[in-house]
């Protein structure tokens, strides 16, 4: 995956993640200063992904290019998990 679809996929998903939380906002009971805490969460993983892409180092593109993947990915999981918790209680 080239840099540019990569950013590019961060950038969907973090709206895709901010989009479910205002929508909670609006559609559900829930804390708003907690949904508050969860979109800070989003920006800033939007942030720090958006920065390591700019800054990869020469001679192990490819092994970064994994980790980067393998971060977005514990990244994305760890505010689903955050949502769906914000959902239950």
């Amino acid at each position: 995956m080239k840099r540019r679809e990569l950013k590019k996929t961060i950038n969907y998903l973090a709206g895709e993640l901010f989009a479910e939380c205002i929508a909670l906002m609006e559609y559900e009971n829930v804390n708003e200063q907690s949904v508050s805490l969860v979109m800070e969460h989003i920006l800033m993983m939007q942030t720090d992904m958006i920065n390591r892409l700019s800054h990869v180092e020469k001679g192990s593109t490819r092994l970064f290019f994994k980790k980067m993947r393998e971060d977005i990915a514990n990244q994305t999981d760890l505010i689903i998990e955050d949502i769906n918790g914000l959902i239950c209680h």
